[in-house]
């Protein structure tokens, strides 16, 4: 099973912003990022390697601020960012798969999709099943076959909330695999990855689910040890001697695309001035090192096309959350 992926879905158009162009709108003074989670996971890392990007590339006067505001999967900084901080030109805010998951299952009492701007995806990162580096458990299936024989048996740890996307990338796997009683598998939440990756090294915890961006440290650490990446084939470069699980005979498939959100009620020219300089950001070589470094996958879609993208996503994760038991139909 898969959720509609980059690869598939994408047609890449890249607008820059040019030296001479007039615009309408230019920020002034500090641009704020908001990272919907605590320093150490996916979301941070979008706010402060774009921030920087957005500093080298003198697209931004001064600096951008990550500032962290951890709480429901998102909630907390989504329904800052439409209850205070309407018409805010200098705001973006991280968001990913795990946000448009939340907005699938409900989780943002009252609020939806179209309450905020999106202005820009800027690559897609994806989804691992790890252990710690002494786990007993080799690769995927024979974690998949300890699930099958008991679904209690293996405690997942991931950075995203109950139901969310680092919980669900673990659901996907095992259903393809096989596992029944797939509720009954435990997943327990935590601020950001990196939390819960400590629990999972430090013995606590059986498996962690999350991102390849967010496990590269403790891998290179040599804590942690990837027994899959869910992506369509191996990533490139080092990460070139993790398997798929595809290629372990469990077809499933967890991109989680990286990109911002931005207030309401802004104007026309702000929002232009925003998306074109995501897509320059995407363009630059700058962010290509950003990209080839932390493992991020070509996936970029600005305007009109990544508000649609989040609109179809949003309506197959509620599907697969009513094919699962997550939610009610």
């Amino acid at each position: 099973m898969s959720i509609r992926t980059p690869l598939t879905l994408i047609a890449v158009a890249a607008v820059t912003v040019s030296a001479g162009s007039a615009m309408a709108f230019e920020p002034e003074g500090k641009v704020e990022c908001i990272a919907p989670a605590d320093p150490g996971g996916g979301w941070d890392f979008t706010c402060r390697s774009v921030g920087n990007v957005l500093e080298a590339l003198d697209l931004v006067p001064a600096s951008v601020q990550t500032i962290n505001m951890a709480g429901a999967g998102g909630g907390v900084a989504y329904a800052h960012t439409v209850s205070k901080r309407a018409g805010d030109d200098q705001l973006l805010v991280a968001a990913s798969t795990a946000t448009t998951t939340r907005l699938a299952q409900g989780q943002f009492p009252g609020m939806t999709a179209d309450m905020v701007n999106w202005v820009g995806a800027l690559g897609a990162d994806y989804g691992v099943i790890a252990v710690a580096s002494d786990s007993d458990y080799d690769d995927l299936p024979e974690l998949m076959e300890a699930l099958k024989e008991d679904p209690r048996s293996v405690k997942f740890a991931g950075g995203s909330a109950k139901g969310g996307w680092d919980h669900l990338k673990v659901l996907i796997a095992a259903k393809e695999a096989g596992v029944e009683n797939l509720p009954r598998i435990p997943y327990l939440s935590y601020n950001n990855g990196g939390e819960a990756m400590t629990q999972v090294v430090g013995g606590h915890v059986d498996a962690f689910t999350g991102d390849i961006t967010e496990a590269q440290g403790f891998m290179e650490s040599g804590d942690l040890r990837v027994l899959a990446v869910l992506s369509e084939e191996r990533l490139p470069g080092e990460f070139s001697d993790i398997p798929t699980a595809r290629e372990q005979g469990i077809d499933a498939i967890g991109p989680n695309w990286r990109g911002f959100y931005m207030p309401a009620d802004i104007s026309d020219d702000a929002k232009q001035y925003w998306i074109d300089a995501m897509d320059t950001v995407y363009e630059s070589q700058e962010w290509k090192d950003v990209m080839t470094s932390n493992g991020l996958m070509p996936f970029h879609m600005s305007a009109g096309e990544f508000e649609q993208f989040v609109t179809d996503q949003i309506a197959d994760i509620q599907q697969l959350s009513q094919d699962i038991g997550l939610i009610q139909q």
